[in-house]
């Protein structure tokens, strides 16, 4: 059996190259195997490149994943949207506020079951990482990061009359509560097997009874 081949190392990187060609090595891991699979070597190695090479732009191996986290909630953020962006734009401002609602949650949950190696890379962390990495470091088109888009939907709410002012602190930690746990126990948990066929169903009857709750 032939020896696996090697990826030719590249003798020269225009300024930045290396480091997005380091960076998307580890995106790619990520996607295939969570945060776990995302390694300095196996980059170096999907990059064509020496070890050595790669501590020019990532210090450590935790300096990558840091890295690569941000790019997955930047993605994430992107997700959701996506899903405000295809709303109707004939709603009445309290139809409207829920959809909007819907809709990021939506885009959250659609991530987590089609991007599972990323979901888990940006919201399964540990506590080194944790320290590392700034709060919500990286954020959509809009400029929002998944976090505010939330904030931004559940504020519309009171401002369309459909949730009482009284109710607004702490509604979004709520509320992400619920739809991150779904995922979660889908993604990693003993739901796989009973709801995973039908993620889709359940993650819209989540949301049916978020919206009530607030």
């Amino acid at each position: 059996m032939p020896a696996p081949s090697t990826p030719t190392a590249r003798k020269t990187y225009r300024h930045g190259d290396l480091r997005r060609a380091l960076l998307e090595a580890g995106i790619a891991l990520a996607r295939d195997g969570g945060p776990a699979a995302v390694t300095l070597r196996e980059a170096t190695r999907r990059a064509g490149v020496a070890p050595n090479a790669a501590y020019r732009h990532f210090a450590s191996q935790q300096a990558l994943l840091v890295a690569v986290r941000a790019s997955a909630l930047s993605a994430v953020a992107r997700a959701m949207e996506d899903e405000l962006a295809a709303l109707p734009t004939d709603l009445s401002p309290a139809d409207l506020a829920r959809a909007r609602v819907r809709a990021v949650g939506t885009g959250y949950l659609r991530f987590a079951k089609a991007e599972t190696g990323l979901f888990r890379t940006a919201f399964t962390l540990s506590d080194k990482l944790i320290q590392a990495t700034p709060e919500w470091p990286t954020a959509g088109p809009s400029g929002r990061n998944p976090y505010e888009l939330l904030c931004d939907a559940v504020d519309g709410l009171v401002q369309a009359g459909v949730m009482p002012a009284a109710k607004r602190p702490g509604a979004e930690i709520l509320a992400w509560s619920a739809v991150h746990g779904l995922a979660m126990l889908v993604v990693d948990g003993p739901l796989a097997a009973p709801v995973g066929p039908h993620f889709e169903m359940f993650g819209q009857r989540l949301l049916d009874m978020v919206e009530r709750g607030l």
